[in-house]
């Protein structure tokens, strides 16, 4: 059963569409209907000492609202008129320019199970001379067979200053607690100015631990995991390319974790606002240091031009498991009164259980009311009713998280209408919700059921 919640987000979906029209064709062209998948916006390094701007590289792919059937090979079409007194295009080989400003670009056809295809990758280049006031869109569209696309585009700026980056880690899998790893990263500069300094974030889930807590940074721990806020001394000039490894270890407790890390230039405001409120204990270990994979050089410093791969997550999952068991309650009273039945979600690990990225409920329980009983109003935000069942199936569910040994109880008003000796009702957990399924963690579970009991 899904939440309701869930299914609300894909009705105002299909209204939308409706809305804009895509509804008048057959039925096809709606579930058929293109996207194009573009960067939301980029910013053009302005020239540098040698008079030339560095190259951004927009990716542009097309899919489609499902991966049923086949769709025919397309064509994407570029419009870079808006950026043309600015910036310099260089297209590829897939794609054939009309005029200055417009390019037809073949994209590969979809079979069924594919949802998009690699549509174009071009680069744009300042021009010399070109303002930090200087912006504009490139548009796009798409058109494969009789499916055409809803517009696509990117907002494209001029500016000046460093603009650091992180390369994507790849997620791993299968680790052993107890073990210990490490997030390979580089950290580089594709700006024209340099960074005199780094400001680090770094973020491991409960599960984990920091191999080593470093002098030039400071820790906070969370309900969640640790936080770390690190600052580099060393300056990163455009061009340069930086190892940036975090060594972790995996807790008896690990299960679904993640590692977050960010960069950004170093400023006191910035420090202070990453800080908040919070207390923050300053490592004691050997300090965290840069480095280099490559050089360049220049100098001064300024706010990061394009902040949209400052953020990397990694995923870190571990082969671990997590017994959820379920207790229900009895509980007895007249005709007319209302009673609080309470169902407990425990967790008796090893691992604990978290949803850091999707944000799914741990567990998810279902029961109806017991005979002779009316469940009454119940918290929004972690029970509802399933319309379809005339409003006598009942979901609640626990937070994204749930430590080893912890448990989580709801509590269910119950009115009784009329006196049902040992009227019961099954409580049990929904196994294979497709954002956290608990039969893939939890090894037992016959005892994810349970049972409120009323006049026995």
């Amino acid at each position: 059963m899904k939440n309701p919640h869930r299914l609300l987000g894909a009705a105002l979906v299909c209204g939308a569409l409706a809305a804009t029209g895509v509804g008048a064709g057959p039925a096809y062209a709606v579930e058929h209907q293109l996207w194009i998948g573009a960067p939301y916006e980029t910013v053009l390094p302005g020239a540098d000492g040698d008079g030339d701007g560095r190259a951004r590289g927009l990716d542009v792919r097309v899919s489609r609202d499902v991966a049923e059937g086949r769709v025919p090979a397309g064509r994407l079409t570029v419009d870079v008129s808006e950026v043309a007194s600015f910036a310099r295009v260089s297209w590829p080989a897939n794609c054939r320019p009309e005029s200055e400003v417009r390019a037809v670009c073949d994209f590969p056809e979809m079979p069924a199970g594919t949802e998009s295809v690699p549509a174009a990758a071009f680069e744009l280049r300042a021009l010399p001379g070109a303002g930090v006031s200087a912006s504009g869109y490139v548009r796009y569209s798409a058109v494969a067979g009789r499916l055409t696309s809803h517009p696509g585009e990117t907002r494209v700026s001029v500016g000046n200053g460093p603009d650091l980056g992180l390369s994507q880690a790849e997620d791993q899998r299968g680790l052993e607690p107890g073990s210990r790893t490490t997030v390979p990263a580089t950290l580089s500069n594709s700006g024209n100015r340099t960074a005199e300094r780094t400001l680090v974030t770094l973020y491991a889930s409960y599960g984990l631990r920091f191999t080593e807590r470093h002098t030039n940074c400071e820790y906070r721990e969370r309900d969640t995991g640790t936080s770390a806020l690190c600052v580099l001394d060393e300056p990163v000039a455009p061009g340069q390319r930086y190892a940036l490894d975090t060594g972790l270890d995996v807790g008896r407790k690990a299960l679904y974790e993640r590692f977050d890390h960010s960069v950004q230039p170093y400023s006191d405001e910035a420090l202070r606002e990453a800080r908040g409120d919070w207390t923050w204990t300053r490592g004691a270990g050997a300090e965290l240091d840069l480095r280099p994979v490559a050089a360049a050089a220049a100098a001064v410093t300024d706010p990061d031009l394009d902040p949209q791969d400052n953020d990397r997550t990694v995923v870190l999952g571990a082969t671990n498991t997590a017994d959820l068991k379920l207790t229900g309650s009895r509980v007895s009273g007249a005709a007319g009164d209302t009673v609080t039945a309470r169902v407990s979600v425990l967790n008796r690990g090893p691992a604990w259980v978290a949803s850091l990225g999707a944000g799914a409920a741990v567990a998810t329980v279902r029961f109806r009311a017991p005979e002779g009983t009316t469940v009454l109003d119940l918290p929004e935000e972690e029970c509802w009713r399933q319309p379809e069942d005339t409003g006598t199936t009942v979901f609640c569910k626990t937070p994204i998280y749930l430590h080893d040994a912890a448990s989580y109880s709801f509590g269910i008003p119950l009115r009784i209408d009329r006196v049902v000796r040992g009227a019961r009702t099954t409580v049990e957990t929904i196994d294979d919700d497709p954002e956290l399924s608990i039969r893939e963690f939890d090894p037992n579970l016959r005892n994810n059921r349970t049972e409120i009991v009323v006049n026995r």
